[in-house]
């Protein structure tokens, strides 16, 4: 085809040209006297992305599911008790990894299209008078619905209960584009990945991990090698790494990192905000529903959007892909056919959104749903011109 194609799935997102000429470099030697002089502000540095003055983030290479392996198996023995939620396929996913592990998992399974059960959790906590809970799972972003959780309001459970489980939070579509506070939200393993928020190629598994996790790790009986924190420590503190790491993504990362704090985070946060606005203003203008069941729900870095019932999502799909150059995400596990998604993170801005959104009309009529073309598009230029204030038209 002609012309860039659109990539408007949640990940991986869109990769700024200084991200790319940052990695535009020659390969390097990651045991040479001077690379400390480029890792240790790193590794400082992308603490501020965390919000963690007293955490380490760890940079594995690897995904997001290697970060959910790593707080595990550093931090868990085999018969742990852990506290999780299914709403959602990746929420769904790291409570069946749990279990691969050998945990014993309380898992509230709960409905698509909404996030933490805030209440069960508290109740499942309060008759948790022996403390058996060792970790509480709160998938922050379920990239599957579209779906944001309050992680604030976990930790507020585990602190008026005074419970002393470890929190951990996946963070992988989160971090970098939704506020996220390790520190004051008492996160003690947050994972992240570095396709999403972090606009880079995938490839680094981003996990920050407080000190009440490393501790934990002193008794974790679970078997690891790759993923062990304490060998991570010990190298990182010298400026190096126990294997061979990505060097030439960690020099994308170095960028990623600057582009952000440029930006500024609160800056960053309130701009997924604004096009994620943008897009929701779409979606009721088509007359459609988003997947995530209540306003407290909906995701800033990407909207799960359901189709009528007599109509397969994966038709608006393929039609988005194949005639107009158009990436959208499909639905998962049980949305699978019933939604598409439409990510909107990273390296963004409204014209961007736009184009998309004008790709999935298109692939909308194809498909065969009924709405009046131009309305999604343009309730999004409404909000995206005038920040949600009416037009005013000029009189004839």
């Amino acid at each position: 085809m002609i012309g860039f194609r659109t990539l408007a799935v949640p990940g991986p997102t869109n990769m700024p040209f200084e991200v790319r000429r940052a990695m535009e470099v020659p390969l390097e030697d990651h045991r040479a006297p001077d690379f400390p002089d480029f890792t240790l502000p790193l590794f400082r540095d992308i603490k501020t992305i965390f919000q963690t003055q007293t955490g380490h983030v760890f940079i594995f290479a690897g995904s997001g599911t290697g970060g959910w392996e790593a707080a595990i198996t550093n931090t868990l023995s085999s018969g742990d008790k852990v506290l999780g939620a299914s709403f959602g396929q990746f929420s769904s996913l790291w409570v069946a990894m749990c279990r691969r592990f050998k945990l014993d998992v309380v898992n509230c399974d709960s409905a698509w299209g909404t996030g933490v059960p805030i209440s069960e959790y508290q109740t499942i906590l309060e008759n948790d008078k022996n403390h058996e809970i060792k970790a509480v799972l709160v998938c922050h972003n379920e990239t599957a619905t579209g779906v944001t959780s309050n992680v604030a309001e976990v930790r507020n459970i585990l602190d008026r209960l005074d419970h002393p489980a470890m929190l951990f939070v996946d963070g992988v579509s989160s971090i970098g584009s939704i506020d996220f506070r390790m520190d004051e939200w008492g996160v003690d393993v947050a994972v992240s990945g570095s396709q999403k928020g972090f606009m880079m190629p995938t490839g680094l598994s981003l996990v920050g991990v407080s000190q009440k996790a490393l501790d934990a790790a002193a008794t974790s009986t679970l078997p690891n090698g790759y993923f062990d924190f304490q060998d991570m420590l010990n190298m990182n503190e010298q400026g190096y790494f126990p294997f061979t790491p990505a060097a030439t993504l960690l020099r994308g990362l170095r960028a990623s990192i600057d582009m952000l704090n440029d930006e500024g985070l609160t800056n960053v946060f309130e701009r997924h905000r604004h096009l994620a606005n943008g897009v929701r203003a779409a979606v009721d203008a088509w007359g459609l529903k988003n997947c995530a069941v209540a306003p407290k729900w909906y995701s800033d870095t990407v909207t799960a959007i359901v189709v009528p019932e007599d109509i397969n999502a994966n038709d608006v799909i393929k039609a988005a892909y194949h005639n107009y150059g158009v990436s959208l995400g499909g639905g998962l596990g049980e949305v699978a056919g019933k939604v598409f998604r439409i990510g909107h993170l990273g390296w963004l801005n409204e014209t961007m959104v736009l184009q998309a959104l004008g790709g999935v009309e298109m692939a909308m009529l194809d498909a065969g749903i009924r709405f009046q073309p131009g309305a999604g598009v343009g309730a999004a230029i409404q909000h995206y011109a005038h920040f949600n204030k009416p037009l005013t038209m000029a009189a004839e």
